[in-house]
């Protein structure tokens, strides 16, 4: 699709490496030759205010990603929102907040809390939406019927996070098929000897995730409220962090599966390629909006013409991590880019 009407590319903004603000520089640097906006982390306004900064406010102006503990039920979290909205107002495009595992039963209180909010939020010199993510894991149908119960509330939208989309299904879908031998499917390792007998059960439950997003994005389609995706890729099976991958990551494992000593990941290139277009297709880019939040590390990349930001350091080491890092994110840019605009 011609790239007027492509919805907007954000990609994780923050200094995920120890060092000075010319890590941040760095980043300003390859967002700008990506094209890439911004989504920053913001746990107070101090912390905004300074990483904005460094930020790039082209293409668009940054999303905000605001503490994870915030439960805008409370009056003062909601508080604490409605600060950000004033103080920013017209620096950003969005604030992000996580949903909670007992909002679809308080639906009623949930409500109230929003209007209270989208009306402080609206008030602002420059109106700013609010997404509520998919964090906390309820069931696909209850996040639909919350974003059913917000759609008549002006600033609110729902962010869906394809990642931990991705792995509850898979959860649910491996519970379901293989409850003979009751273990959670993250429970599981690459080097479990169970492994190498359930790889197709675990790959079938893997292969649930993609068209549980697609089938989210259609519910939500309906509604004709803003939705921002955070985008990010994984495998149920990966020690910590299951997803906050890239999409050109697989899983190593230490036996053939056909054909590879790796598995699939919950989405891969083609993955991310049909959630992209689903997306620009039910929202057009008016609606939709995209982050790129991926916080796997590439190891080392030399800094090439970046290095003149470090001549003061002694060890570049961290800056080429930090730039293995941007390195990722641009290529999964690239990759969400040409699946947007290509044939």
């Amino acid at each position: 699709m011609p790239a007027a009407t492509v919805p907007p590319l954000h990609a994780l903004f923050q200094r995920r490496i120890d060092g000075d603000d010319a890590l941040l520089r760095l980043a300003r640097l390859r967002f700008e030759q990506a094209g890439l906006a911004a989504e920053v982390y913001a746990g107070s306004p101090t912390e905004l205010d300074a990483v904005l900064g460094f930020a790039p406010d082209s293409p668009r102006l940054p999303m905000v990603h605001l503490s994870r503990g915030i439960d805008i039920r409370r009056q003062p979290d909601r508080d604490a929102v409605a600060e950000f909205a004033r103080h920013f107002a017209g620096r950003v495009s969005g604030f992000v907040v996580h949903d909670r595992a007992d909002m679809p039963s308080r639906l009623d209180e949930l409500t109230a809390a929003a209007t209270e909010l989208s009306e402080v939020l609206a008030a602002s010199s420059a109106p700013t939406p609010l997404f509520i993510e998919y964090a906390a894991g309820c069931e696909l149908a209850e996040f639909v019927e919350m974003g059913r119960r917000l759609a008549g509330i002006q600033q609110l939208g729902m962010c869906i996070d394809t990642g931990h989309v991705g792995i509850r299904q898979a959860r649910r879908h491996f519970a379901r098929q293989r409850a003979d031998i009751g273990i959670d499917l993250t429970a599981l390792r690459p080097d479990d000897p169970r492994l190498p007998e359930l790889a197709t059960d675990v790959q079938d439950a893997v292969a649930a995730g993609l068209p549980a997003v697609l089938e989210l994005t259609a519910a939500l389609a309906e509604l004709g409220r803003p939705v921002h995706y955070h985008l990010h890729d994984g495998h149920p099976l990966v020690d910590g962090l299951a997803d906050h991958a890239g999409f050109l990551t697989r899983l190593p494992v230490p036996f053939r599966y056909r054909g590879r000593r790796s598995l699939d990941p919950l989405f891969g290139p083609a993955g991310l390629a049909a959630i992209v277009r689903a997306a620009a297709a039910a929202f057009g880019p008016a609606l939709a909006s995209f982050t790129l939040e991926i916080h796997e590390r590439g190891g080392r990349l030399p800094l090439a013409d970046a290095a003149p930001l470090f001549q003061h350091w002694r060890d570049t080491t961290n800056a080429e991590r930090m730039n293995a890092w941007l390195a990722i994110l641009t290529e999964n840019a690239a990759l969400a880019t040409t699946a947007l605009t290509g044939p």
